[in-house]
C-alpha cells in the first residue's frame, strides 16, 4: 500500500510517501515540504498548500492519506492554520475517493517509537532507521509526515476492519 502522510501547516506542510504492507518492509517514495511565506494572506497560503498537495497526489498516486489531527495549543493562530491546512488535505483526498486516516501526535509517536511521549529527535531517529535512510529527513515536518504515513500503513487496515465490524457498518 502507498500512503501519503501530511503534517499540516501554513508555513511548512510536511509531505511524505511510503510504500509497504503486512510483512513487507516500508520504503521511502518521496519526502518534502510545501512552504508558504508568513507574509502572504491566508487564502493565498491555503491555495499554495492545496496546489502542492494536489501535485503530490498526482505524482505519487497514494492509495490512502494520513493527516495529523489538530490538538489544542496555546497559540490559537497556529491551531487555526494547522486545522485549515489539514482540512485542505482531507478534501483533496476525499475528492479522489482516497481513504483518510486522522491520527493524534501521540498515536503517531507510539506507532513509530513505542512511546506516545517521544520527542521529535526520537521520531526522526526511528523514521531514519525504519526506512533505512542514510540521514534524517529535514525539516522535522518532513519526518513527521513520514511518521504519519507509517502509522497509517501499520494501523489503518486494522482500524478499517474495526469500523466495518461495528454496529451500523463502516463510517466515513
Amino acid at each position: 500500500m502507498r500512503v501519503l502522510g501530511v503534517d499540516p501547516g501554513l508555513t511548512r506542510c510536511g509531505l511524505g510517501v511510503v510504500d509497504g504492507g503486512l510483512g513487507i518492509r516500508a520504503h521511502l517514495v518521496e519526502v518534502g515540504v510545501v512552504r508558504t511565506p508568513a507574509t502572504a494572506e491566508v487564502a493565498e497560503r491555503l491555495c499554495a498548500v492545496s496546489d502542492g498537495i494536489d501535485a503530490w497526489l498526482d505524482r505519487t498516486r497514494p492509495e490512502a492519506v494520513a493527516v495529523e489531527k489538530v490538538f489544542s495549543q496555546a497559540n490559537m493562530r497556529t491551531v487555526m492554520g494547522t486545522a485549515q491546512a489539514g482540512a485542505v488535505a482531507i478534501v483533496l483526498a476525499a475528492r479522489r475517493g482516497l481513504p483518510v486516516g486522522l491520527y493524534t501526535p501521540s498515536e503517531v509517536k507510539a506507532a513509530v517509537t513505542g512511546s506516545g511521549r517521544a520527542d521529535k529527535a526520537q521520531v526522526s531517529f526511528m523514521i531514519t532507521r525504519l526506512l533505512g535512510l542514510t540521514e534524517a529527513p529535514r525539516p522535522a515536518d518532513a519526518a513527521d509526515a513520514l511518521a504519519l504515513a507509517l502509522c497509517h500503513l501499520w494501523r489503518g487496515p486494522a482500524l478499517a476492519r474495526f469500523r466495518s465490524a461495528a454496529p451500523g457498518g463502516p463510517t466515513r
